[in-house]
């Protein structure tokens, strides 16, 4: 199949499905990719502080907060999109060192000839598989390590277990983060897995999403913030009641209860991400 344009959206194949860059009629050098029909980034090429998905607000808020403000991280991406997030702290913490794993690799290539990201060697962008990256790096060599891995809209198997999370845990500074986007809905049974499998090697932690969907009403994201030392409960949770869509954020207790004694996955039993229900994305095309 061929590259084809309808006004300005393309529509191009990649290694993992059908990627499409729809422009945003109301934000002008703005652009959506989607996979397979279901929304990965947003990216406002003149503002890249602009964020336009309300999870990547949350995790954009955690990265804020974690670290002095302006002060360069080393952040290590596992999936890449179109580098949203990447974008945002090259521009609020300029020096950053940061890699960026993507498996797609003709995904790459198109987000990077169609929206290019602005010159930083610092910022490292490859082709690779999320757990054989973080395998082949370095003790406690990042600050940062955010996980938002989806093969269409599910998170993979091999990046739901205890040791994969053992990993993550592995190239964190001793006062380092990881933050995990988490797509669940309705019983939230693998929310609560994800958050007990996570907790189990870096065990302060908090969990930032909708109310509608911590209540197991709806599906929806859910940003879980982990360390070894305790997450900044109290501003994060400003910065997400005072959000365009509020959110709010579990922690200590509250926490403890939404896990409710959720098992430690391991390779052996992991599988994928809740699917997402049918249709959810009609809307947003």
């Amino acid at each position: 199949m061929g590259r084809r344009r309808a006004a300005d959206r393309i529509v191009e194949p990649v290694d993992t499905g059908l990627a499409e860059l729809v422009p945003d009629p109301d934000r002008a050098g703005s652009w959506t990719l989607l996979l397979d029909g279901a929304p990965q980034s947003h990216v406002d090429l003149t503002d890249p502080t602009h964020l336009e998905f309300e999870y990547v607000r949350r995790l954009a808020a955690a990265i804020d907060l974690v670290a002095p403000a302006g002060a360069p991280l080393r952040v290590l991406h596992l999936g890449g999109g179109a580098l949203t997030l990447p974008r945002y702290v090259a521009a609020t913490r300029p020096g950053s060192t940061q890699r960026v794993c993507e498996l797609d690799g003709a995904l790459v290539e198109l987000v990077r000839r169609a929206l290019p990201w602005r010159a930083d060697a610092r910022l490292k962008v490859r082709v690779g598989d999320a757990r054989a990256v973080l395998a082949a790096s370095r003790d406690a060599s990042y600050d940062v390590v955010v996980a938002d891995v989806f093969a269409g809209a599910r998170t993979p198997a091999r990046l739901t277990s205890v040791e994969y999370a053992a990993e993550a845990s592995r190239v964190l500074h001793p006062a380092g983060w990881y933050l995990a986007n988490i797509a669940d809905g309705p019983p939230l049974r693998y929310a609560r897995g994800q958050v007990a499998t996570v907790r189990s090697v870096l065990p302060r932690a908090c969990l930032v999403s909708d109310a509608a969907v911590l209540r197991g009403r709806r599906y929806g994201n859910l940003v879980l913030l982990a360390g070894r030392q305790e997450p900044p409960v109290a501003a994060l949770t400003r910065r997400a009641a005072g959000d365009w869509f509020p959110g709010r954020v579990l922690a200590g207790a509250e926490l403890d209860r939404f896990t409710g004694g959720a098992a430690v996955v391991h390779d052996g039993e992991a599988i994928d991400s809740t699917p997402p229900p049918p249709g959810i994305f009609s809307v947003r095309r």
